[in-house]
C-alpha cells in the first residue's frame, strides 16, 4: 500500500456505530481514502507532437476512406508525447469512456483499499430491545453488494441482526435517498439505478423503479424470515426523509431566552446500526466491468459517485468531472453523457486518455497485496510485478480462449495481439466507432500510454479498423 495512505471515514451523517455510519434518511458512504497529493504534471513540449512517420504514417493512411483517426502516445517515464494524429480532436470514444468511470470510481473510494456498505439500521431508543418498531435498509450505492452471497449480503446483514437479539420487526423501510433512481433511466441503457441494488440483477436487472424497491424489499423480508426474525408487515415501505431535529426555545422566568436544550428526545435521535456489511476491494468490481466491457456494471460505478452529492444522472457526471479534475486533467472540453460509452453524445481526445493513463500509472492505486512491494516502490516496478489495480483492471491482450481464466482476464483483448507483447488496453465499439486506450511494453522496455480513436460512417468495417489498431500497436513497440 502507497506509504502516505492513511484511513479517512467520509462521513455523510449520522454516528460511528457497528463498523458503519448511521444517520436518520442519510445514506452511509465508506472509503479508504489516500491523502490528495499533488498530480504530477505532464510534460509539455516546446511545439506540436511529432506527427507519425515511417510505418506508423503508413497504417494510418490505409485506414478506410471516410474514416477519421486520432492517435496519440505517451511516454511514461517523461510524461511527454511522442506522436500526435488529430490528437486534440474531440471523438465519439464508445466503451474507452469506461476508463474515465473506472478512474473516477478509484478516486472516490480512496483506491483498491476502499470500500462501499450497507446497513441496517434501528430507531435509537429501541436499541438493545428484541421487538423494533422498523429496520431500515441504508447503502452507499454498493454495485458488488448481493442477495446471498459471502460477507457483503442481504443474507449477512440478516445474520447479524439476529445476532444482536433482534427476533421481531413492525416493518422494514427503505432508504433509497442517496439516489434519484429514474434519472438514471437517461441513458442509452435505460436503466434505473437505485442507491441499493443488488449484483444478482445483472443477468434481469429491474425495469422501473418500481420493480427494483419491491425486489429489494422482498429479498431482505425473506432474509430476515429465513434466519427466526418475524417480520409483521410485507410490501414497500420508504423510509422518511431526514428531518434535523430543532430544540424549542426556551425562556426563563423572565422571559430572556435561554440555550437551546442539547439533550435530544429518543425519537428525534438518528437512527443506530445493528448490523453493517461492506464490500471486497472497489478493484474486484473495476476489473469484472473493464475487462469484458459490461454496460451494467459500468452504469452502477457511475452511479456510485452521485450518491451523496445530488444523487442525480446529471450530479453523478458532475462527480465524475471533479474527480477527474482533482487528478489533473483538463476536463473543459470533455463531454460525459454515460459510465459506459453507449451514448454517441460522449466526446473526449486521445491526448485526454494518454493523460488519463499516465496519471493512473504515476499516482498508482496499488492492490492490496502491493504492501510487500517497498515502503517507496516506483510506479514502474509496481506496473511491471502487476500491482497498478487500474492497469490490471484492463484486458490483457493475447491470454488465449481456451482457459476460463485466461479468458476471463484477457476479457476483449483475449483473442487480439497473440504473441509476446505486454499490452493492457481498453476496447470500444459503436456503429462506426471502434478504440483502443491502454498501455504497451515497448522493444526498448519503455512502458508507453496510447490511444487510438476512430470515428466513421455506421457501416464502417469494424473487424477491419481493429486489425489495424492492432497493427498500430505493434508498430509502436517497434518504433520506441
Amino acid at each position: 500500500m502507497h506509504p502516505r495512505r492513511t484511513l479517512l471515514v467520509t462521513l455523510l451523517g449520522g454516528a460511528l456505530t457497528l463498523g458503519g455510519l448511521t444517520g436518520q434518511g442519510v445514506a452511509p458512504a465508506f472509503a479508504l481514502a489516500a491523502p490528495t497529493p499533488p498530480p504530477p504534471r505532464i510534460a509539455q513540449s516546446s511545439g506540436p507532437a511529432p506527427a507519425p512517420t515511417g510505418d506508423l504514417a503508413a497504417l494510418l493512411d490505409g485506414v478506410p476512406r471516410g474514416v477519421q483517426v486520432a492517435l496519440q502516445v505517451l511516454d511514461l517515464e517523461t510524461g511527454r508525447p511522442l506522436v500526435s494524429a488529430q490528437g486534440d480532436t474531440p471523438m465519439i470514444p464508445a466503451s474507452t469512456m469506461k476508463l474515465l468511470t473506472g478512474a473516477a470510481v478509484l478516486a472516490e473510494r480512496g483506491g483498491a483499499g476502499g470500500w462501499w456498505s450497507t446497513e441496517l439500521t434501528a430507531p435509537a431508543g429501541e436499541l438493545g430491545r428484541a421487538e423494533l418498531s422498523h429496520l431500515t435498509l441504508r447503502g452507499s450505492g454498493d454495485p458488488s453488494l448481493s442477495a446471498r452471497q459471502g460477507p457483503n449480503s442481504l443474507r449477512a446483514l440478516a445474520k447479524q441482526a439476529f445476532a444482536r437479539g433482534v427476533r421481531r420487526v413492525g416493518e422494514l423501510r427503505l432508504d433509497m435517498t442517496g439516489l434519484n433512481a429514474a434519472s438514471f433511466e437517461g441513458t442509452v441503457l435505460g436503466l434505473p439505478m437505485p442507491g441499493i441494488r443488488l449484483s444478482d440483477w445483472e443477468e434481469r436487472p429491474p425495469q422501473t423503479v418500481t420493480e427494483a424497491r419491491e425486489r429489494l424489499s422482498q429479498t431482505m423480508i425473506y432474509e430476515l424470515r429465513r434466519v427466526g426474525i418475524t417480520v409483521e408487515a410485507d410490501g414497500v415501505v420508504l423510509a422518511p426523509a431526514y428531518q434535523p431535529y430543532v430544540p424549542p426555545a426556551r425562556q426563563d422566568e423572565r422571559g430572556r431566552p435561554l440555550p437551546p436544550d442539547p439533550k435530544i428526545p429518543p425519537t428525534r435521535r438518528p437512527e443506530q446500526g445493528v448490523a453493517s456489511v461492506r464490500s471486497a476491494s472497489p478493484f474486484e468490481f473495476l476489473a469484472q466491468t473493464l475487462r469484458p466491457s459490461d454496460n451494467f456494471r459500468a452504469e452502477a460505478l457511475l452511479a456510485s459517485l452521485g450518491v451523496g452529492h445530488g444523487g442525480t444522472l446529471n450530479a453523478a457526471l458532475k462527480r465524475e468531472r471533479e474527480l477527474l479534475g482533482g487528478l489533473g486533467l483538463d476536463t473543459r472540453w470533455l463531454d460525459l453523457a454515460d459510465g459506459s460509452g453507449l451514448s454517441r453524445d460522449n466526446r473526449l481526445t486521445a491526448r485526454f486518455l494518454t493523460e488519463l493513463l499516465y496519471l493512473l500509472y504515476t499516482l498508482p492505486y496499488p492492490l492490496p497485496e502491493a504492501s510487500g512491494a517497498g515502503p517507496s516502490a516506483a510506479p514502474a516496478e509496481l506496473y511491471n510485478r502487476r500491482l497498478n489495480s487500474f492497469a490490471e483492471g484492463l484486458p490483457q491482450a493475447g491470454t488465449g480462449l481456451r482457459d476460463a481464466e485466461q479468458a476471463e482476464r484477457g476479457g476483449t483483448m483475449a483473442a487480439r495481439l497473440s504473441g509476446d507483447l505486454d499490452v493492457r488496453a481498453k476496447t470500444g465499439t459503436l456503429p462506426g466507432v471502434s478504440s483502443l486506450a491502454g498501455y504497451v511494453t515497448a522493444r526498448s522496455g519503455r512502458v508507453l500510454a496510447f490511444a487510438i480513436l476512430m470515428n466513421g460512417p455506421e457501416d464502417s468495417p469494424i473487424l477491419t479498423l481493429r486489425a489495424q489498431q492492432d497493427e498500430l500497436v505493434r508498430a509502436l513497440a517497434e518504433a520506441y
